[in-house]
């Protein structure tokens, strides 16, 4: 596995190519042009799209070496990712995500879920709790419950949960909705293997456009 990162090179239509980013499908269909093409191939890279300098800068895990064979993108050199994990030790995380829960064979985001449980549109305006606060609360527990299947445990004292976003794309005929939240922190390996097959495939939906990447660094 590789850990790239990378930015758009200045170009006369940087503009509109950053608008064209806006969409997600787009932005994946972009990303995928950094691999050789191969028509039986899958996706086979996760990444995260951050701003720098107002620009779009991402982080890119990928079995394959991106390669700028269209001269878009300033590439720093690709890391290999092969992390020495072992029980107990401690790291800081990044991950942003598309938190769901599945209830009757769908899908549901889970602050829309929460809400719904705690009758939030019948509540009163004055009784209703801050929306942070409905946020952190589904968040953290839909983390929990990842990290029990995925080797690692939460330090929940320092735990930030935020950037709460709802998305809507379109490819084709389909319209593509989803949400994302952020989450940064501190979590304790507790199977290592587990963790790093977590670290590899993502961790949750919609990893085709720019959820389930983990960063990670020691502490």
């Amino acid at each position: 596995m590789y850990l790239t990162r990378l930015t758009l090179q200045p170009h006369p239509d940087l503009k509109a190519m950053v608008q064209r980013l806006g969409d997600v499908y787009r932005e994946h269909q972009m990303l995928w042009q950094l691999f050789e093409t191969d028509p039986d191939a899958q996706r086979d890279f996760l990444y995260r799209r951050d701003l720098h300098q107002g620009h779009p800068r991402y982080y890119l895990l990928s079995r394959r070496p991106p390669v700028n064979s269209l001269g878009l993108w300033q590439i720093d050199t690709p890391k290999v990712f092969q992390p020495k994990l072992r029980s107990g030790q401690s790291l800081a995380f990044m991950l942003r995500c598309n938190p769901v829960i599945s209830r009757d064979g769908k899908r549901h985001d889970v602050v829309m879920d929460h809400k719904q449980r705690m009758n939030w549109k019948s509540m009163a305006p004055s009784d209703r709790p801050p929306l942070q606060e409905v946020i952190e609360e589904a968040g953290t527990a839909w983390l929990k419950r990842q990290a029990k299947g995925h080797g690692f445990a939460v330090d929940i004292d320092g735990l930030s949960v935020g950037g709460y976003q709802r998305h809507q794309s379109r490819r084709g005929r389909r319209n593509i909705r989803y949400s994302t939240l952020d989450f940064t922190g501190v979590l304790m390996v507790t199977d290592p293997e587990s963790f790093q097959r977590a670290l590899i495939r993502g961790i949750g939906p919609a990893r085709a456009f720019g959820c389930g990447l983990m960063l990670i660094r020691r502490v």
